[in-house]
């Protein structure tokens, strides 16, 4: 074997078909060259006859064209807390866009595959592969289930993430939960790209910014700004009026540090209407007030969940100020991850109808580390909860305009209709009542006896939290050339498809019934020899090689597979079809994704190789998907 091809064959990779013919996602140990064994799909052909074969034999083969490869692997670092390694958050999801997209304008790409590949180490297999699912599915408009199918053939399976805390990792989120947590996001429109403003958000999310995030329209999560005094400052003192009422007022105020003047600035120029404290105060409510911003404290202890009062004041807090006010709230605690994620996360759930896995995921997708430890736990067991005070809502205010309707509407034939006879003769008219003596987010006298005993076995409070810091010591970029833990492989149990379903025997009535049934040549689904079948969405082409000198890496020991691709989309000539236009702030036209040899810290959570701004998504390239 030619050096080349030796050294090629070591370098062990595996390869899924993700759009047939077109793009691919693949994992290697050494980056891949144009040397590099590339497993072309094999066409399966129908028999001709031998007239057909001897015409299409004369032709000669058309040579495959050597793909076009490119990673983010260096260009786009997730920087960990702890031991957690992503997912790569909405910044990281715009950037990747970006430079896709210059990828597929292309000429040269036109009629080439495109491998997206990363480093067969567990994380970088799992970031890559839910980066590109997130793509298709707020970019692309794909289902989750087709953005996710190209990936169920993987093995070993994805490394699932884990939270940012410094205790044991006992609650783990999937590729999986992530897609579906953007998707969901997507349709209650809680997160939409189409005024995403990338530098805003690498600015912001800064500690020497502001430390904040938006976490939907309505929320903003942030870190507890420091300043002292801590007391509220009464009005008509000269105290008071020495505070900023404007936002120029902000600007030239000199004692106050500039990541607190953002948090103000932004507040007051995005219509926050409440401010949310859970943690000790460290600054005084005044700063805001002044400002016209309530503000409220909700206070409980670090790294522990809140209770359900707590959550009910909340929730009826948040509501009335987003629905009857038109206003946007800002919660923080700390750090803003923790407690500010599980009252966040519980309104989510409680409004749109998040599962607990996906509004912890998108949250984190937002906002990197959001929900810690057992706060995870917390919104799992009471999720049930969430979603319950919402039909009550909904139903309380429904049972509500039909007694209106019915108080405003002539009495006379209603009460007559309404009444009851007695036992001795005499007739009476029921009282109007609600279903129930409270509002389901009324406040409660009794919450134990009212909300239950759970709250007795909430999970005991996490050992630290995560903090972010100005020195940037939080950036813990994972390590690509460690060794991790192997994989074990799961024995996969499949069922018989075929086999009859047992069930409670007919009786004669039933079995007349089905017969005659069948001899008017309708089916019965009581047949006993009725077979199931099952449709497939999507499948994947999976490929993988290695040579015997590298058989000892779990990550790529197996014998080569191939799955018959039953994905069939046609390939658009043009990205005007096919790519979703995504508006982006003020831009020049050069994109920012070719960037220049050296790596710069754009943000406390995103380390990208560029020294240019982000060009407007919104752009037609020559070569589509």
């Amino acid at each position: 074997m030619a050096p080349s091809s030796r050294s090629s064959a070591q370098n062990l990779g595996q390869i899924v078909e993700y759009i047939p013919n077109r793009l691919y996602l693949a994992a290697y140990i050494h980056p891949p060259t144009a040397d590099t064994i590339f497993p072309y799909p094999e066409t399966i052909q129908s028999p001709r006859k031998r007239s057909q074969r001897t015409a299409h034999g004369s032709k000669a083969a058309t040579p495959k064209q050597q793909p076009y490869y490119f990673t983010v692997d260096d260009m786009l670092l997730y920087n960990a807390f702890h031991h957690d390694f992503g997912p790569l958050h909405v910044g990281h999801l715009y950037r990747f866009a970006l430079h896709f997209h210059d990828v597929l304008g292309a000429e040269e790409n036109k009629d080439r595959p495109i491998v997206f590949w990363s480093r067969a180490d567990p994380r970088s297999r799992a970031n890559a592969a839910c980066i590109l699912a997130c793509y298709m599915v707020l970019i692309q408009g794909w289902p989750p289930h087709l953005a996710l199918a190209p990936m169920a053939q993987v093995d070993p399976p994805l490394m699932p993430f884990r939270d940012a805390g410094y205790s044991q990792a006992d609650y783990t989120l999937t590729v999986q939960d992530v897609v579906y947590g953007v998707f969901k996001a997507k349709a209650e429109g809680c997160c939409a790209l189409d005024n995403f403003d990338l530098d805003e958000y690498e600015k912001f999310e800064r500690v020497d910014g502001g430390d904040f995030n938006w976490i939907s329209p309505h929320f903003l999560a942030f870190a507890s700004p420091e300043q002292s005094p801590t007391a509220k400052i009464p009005e008509g003192t000269p105290e008071w009026d020495a505070l900023p009422k404007t936002v120029a007022e902000v600007e030239a105020h000199p004692r106050l540090p500039t990541p607190f003047k953002n948090v103000l600035k932004h507040f007051s120029e995005r219509n926050i209407g409440l401010v949310v404290r859970l943690n000790s105060p460290l600054y005084s409510p005044s700063w805001f007030e002044s400002l016209g911003i309530q503000h409220i404290d909700m206070i409980f202890d670090d790294g522990t969940c809140p209770t359900m009062h707590t959550v009910r004041k909340f929730i009826r807090l948040a509501h009335e100020t987003i629905v009857v006010k038109k206003k946007s709230i800002a919660v923080h605690c700390k750090a803003g991850l923790g407690r500010t994620g599980c009252l966040i996360g519980a309104y989510l759930i409680y409004r749109h109808g998040f599962t607990a896995d996906e509004v912890i995921a998108f949250m984190r997708f937002m906002r990197p580390g959001m929900v810690v430890g057992p706060q995870q736990h917390w919104l799992h067991m009471n999720q049930g909860t969430f979603r319950e005070w919402w039909v009550e809502e909904r139903v309380e205010r429904k049972l509500r305009k039909e007694m209106a309707a019915a108080t405003a509407a002539p009495t006379t034939p209603v009460r007559a209709m309404q009444k009851t006879s007695l036992r001795n003769g005499q007739t009476s008219t029921p009282a109007r009542r609600s279903v129930s003596n409270r509002s389901p987010l009324s406040e409660v006298n009794d919450e134990r006896n009212n909300v239950g005993s759970q709250e007795d076995y909430l999970p005991a409070p996490t050992p630290g939290q995560p903090r972010k810091n100005n020195r940037g010591d939080r950036h813990h970029p994972y390590q690509r050339a460690t060794s991790y833990s192997t994989v074990e492989e799961e024995t996969i149990v499949h069922e018989d498809d075929d086999a009859p379903q047992s069930g409670v025997p007919e009786s004669d009535e039933e079995l007349h019934q089905h017969t005659r049934a069948r001899g008017k040549g309708s089916v019965s689904t009581y047949h006993a020899d009725q077979k199931r079948s099952y449709s497939q969405t999507a499948a994947t082409v999976y490929h993988r090689y290695m040579d015997d000198d590298a058989s000892q890496d779990a990550e790529n020991i197996s014998s080569p597979v191939r799955v018959k691709s039953l994905i069939e989309r046609e390939r658009a000539s043009s990205a005007s079809g096919v790519l979703t236009k995504v508006r982006g702030s003020k831009r020049g036209a050069e994109s920012p994704l070719r960037f220049k040899d050296g790596v710069r810290k754009t943000s406390g959570r995103i380390g990208s190789v560029s020294n240019a701004t982000p060009s407007a998504m919104a752009r037609k390239v020559s070569g589509g998907l």
